[in-house]
């Protein structure tokens, strides 16, 4: 299992973060997510033989979110 961080633009209040925390839920191989709403973040546990991060980016793309990267790092990943 890995864990990741995505960074999501825009979330302003719960509604938004339900529907980012959804669209993870729904990505296959997607185990665990939270939202951060204050931090702007989702974080996620999932497995990387069935979803990949571009997946799970693409989720929240397709919800109406846009995403952005640390100047410093693609996409975070916790260990």
């Amino acid at each position: 299992m890995e864990n990741g961080v995505v960074n999501v633009k825009d979330m302003a209040n719960q509604h938004d973060a339900d529907k980012v925390l959804h669209a993870l839920l729904d990505v296959w191989g997607v185990l665990r997510a939270e939202i951060n709403l204050s931090k702007g973040e989702a974080l996620f546990t999932y497995d990387k033989r069935m979803a990949s991060i571009v997946d799970i980016e693409q989720a929240i793309i397709d919800t109406g979110y846009d995403i952005y990267h640390e100047p410093d790092s693609n996409v975070k990943h916790l260990t």
